[in-house]
């Protein structure tokens, strides 16, 4: 299958995409307006024939969901009107620290990294569901 994951934002949202294989996970860029993002996803969907999008879900912690994780699930109800593939959410609560880690690799300017990063966390969140999926783990429906 091919998947979507969408590291969502209010000012920015990066997009990763996989291979019909699910092994080669790619950033593919950063959106800056929601209403472009809709139009962007359901774009991807056709042109990139995508079967899944999975969101990042930012859990706190101790597992509870504070004001972020809400928005992200309402983005994704939003979401699902648009579009017309499943939705899955995937805990996201490391994913900027190893897009940090990994654009930190990265011959960029400062700038350049701040650019790319959303689209490499979107990238760790689907490396995560990826192998949560490898491992039998539970999918989160929206």
């Amino acid at each position: 299958m091919r998947y979507l994951s969408v590291d969502y934002g209010i000012k920015r949202s990066g997009l990763a995409i996989c291979d019909p294989s699910e092994t080669i996970i790619s950033p593919f860029g950063v959106i800056r307006d929601e209403k472009k993002l809709f139009e962007k996803i359901a774009s991807l969907i056709e042109t990139e024939d995508v079967d899944a999008v999975v969101l990042g879900l930012p859990l706190n912690m101790d597992d509870s969901e504070g004001p972020q994780a809400r928005l992200v699930r309402r983005f994704a109800e939003r979401l699902k009107k648009h579009i017309n593939v499943p939705v899955y959410l995937q805990d996201e609560r490391l994913s900027s620290f190893g897009a940090e880690e990994k654009a930190a690799a990265l011959e960029f300017t400062r700038a350049q990294k701040k650019e790319h990063i959303d689209a490499i966390a979107a990238a760790e969140i689907l490396e995560a569901f990826l192998e949560r999926k490898k491992q039998g783990g539970r999918d989160i429906h929206v």
